[in-house]
């Protein structure tokens, strides 16, 4: 999955020949999952149309302040569309826009929203090798940088003029790219590795039978999505769940038993940073297995359990340098139950949740958390989904190795 799934991308399009590449801009933005909104400049519908790119946004075009031809003359508002954008993207950028944004000039929608702007700006300029090279506009690609906007540089090869040298704005996947990676190298969590381990383990009592429980994996799958989110390399380790996860830097590894998780959180534990030990493992596990089905004969059955291995408290023996974070599902004396927990396993963090709470515990898209420092700090959120939750636990955990 992209870093720019979800996010909102506003696309500003200036009057150059190359603007007719921006068509495949958007789509490969909406293939990625961004939701786009396209800003033109009134120049710019010379090269391509407004009905392409509404067509392939899905959303209305808007180039000037109001729509003359509207009933009430509709105002565009271009401080909401500044507000709008998680990212904003002008390609082509013109010399002629890129001294307008150099230098404050205000003249056109395209250049308020601009300078209204609270989000990064990427710009990819695009024009003739004598324009390119001409020391104002090497004036303006300073200032613009300066200013904290991401220069996305122009590329070699042939020109609209015939001549062949540097201005011809990057291909449409090399912006996707280059926006890509630039989010990456800023993400908080970028060059980490973390551990997480979601969902139930199934601990067999004969081929066909198993002791486990209704945890959904959802909790983990989310934690795991949203460490990626940050920049984190992710090992998600699964006990046996229905969940889905497409993300790039997300590799997971399926197990059944709390044998299996235990092998292989012991794999991942020594190469990680962050660990999250999410999963609902089973605390027993049958003395013996019954090698074929075993058949209703009696009126009662005695199963003798055994405990399984308790992998929250090995890897708090020997972890050195990770961050090492446990969950608590409680029934009854909820914050004296996880601050034991959190003490007893030489964790440093516990995300306690209760069945008391509604909407919270398994097989539910909710969770109401509080986590506890190993100072025994108490922090409690409020009901929220679970995608939510495995944010904020994911900020929480990256205050405290900052």
């Amino acid at each position: 999955m992209s870093v720019l799934k979800e996010k909102k991308i506003l696309l500003g399009i200036t009057a150059g020949i190359a603007a007719y590449k921006t068509a495949s801009l958007v789509r490969l933005f909406i293939k990625l999952g961004a939701e786009v909104k396209v800003i033109m400049t009134p120049a710019s519908k010379d090269f391509i149309t407004p009905l392409t790119l509404s067509t392939l946004s899905k959303n209305p075009v808007h180039s000037t302040f109001y729509k003359k031809e509207a009933e009430n003359e509709m105002w565009n508002n271009h401080v909401d569309l500044g507000l709008w954008a998680d990212y904003m993207v002008i390609a082509p950028a013109t010399a002629n826009t890129l001294s307008k944004m150099a230098n404050g000039t205000c003249d056109n929608l395209l250049l308020a929203t601009y300078l209204s702007s609270k989000c990064p700006v990427y710009f990819a300029p695009a024009m003739d090798l004598d324009m390119y090279l001409h020391p104002s506009t090497k004036e303006s690609l300073e200032k613009l940088q300066n200013f904290g906007n991401n220069l996305i540089p122009a590329t070699s090869g042939e020109l609209a003029s015939g001549l062949v040298g540097e201005g011809r704005m990057a291909e449409p996947q090399d912006i996707v790219s280059f926006i890509e990676n630039d989010i990456l190298s800023k993400l908080p969590l970028k060059g980490k590795k973390v551990l997480i381990t979601a969902g139930p383990t199934y601990e067999a009592i004969d081929p066909v039978r198993f002791i486990g429980n209704h945890s959904s994996g959802k909790m983990g799958f989310a934690i795991a999505n949203a460490a990626a989110n940050l920049g984190a390399e992710v090992y998600l380790i699964s006990g046996p769940s229905n969940q889905q996860i497409k993300h790039s830097l997300v590799h997971r590894i399926d197990v059944v038993s709390a044998e299996e998780m235990y092998t292989a959180a012991h794999t991942y534990f020594k190469d990680v940073d962050i660990a999250v030990l999410s999963a609902a493992v089973a605390d027993y596990k049958p003395q013996n297995i019954a090698s074929q089905k075993i058949k209703k004969t009696a009126a009662s059955l005695d199963i003798l359990l055994t405990p399984t291995k308790d992998i929250l408290a090995s890897l708090g023996k020997i972890k050195k340098h990770q961050f090492l974070v446990g969950f608590a599902l409680e029934t009854n004396n909820e914050l004296e139950n996880a601050k034991g927990k959190l003490k007893r396993k030489n964790l440093d963090a516990i995300v306690l949740n209760s069945l008391q709470d509604k909407g919270a515990g398994f097989a539910t898209d909710t969770n109401k958390i509080t986590i506890i420092d190993k100072e025994l700090n108490e922090k409690p959120f409020d009901l929220k989904s679970k995608e939510e939750v495995a944010v904020d636990i994911m900020n929480e955990i990256v205050k405290r190795i900052s």
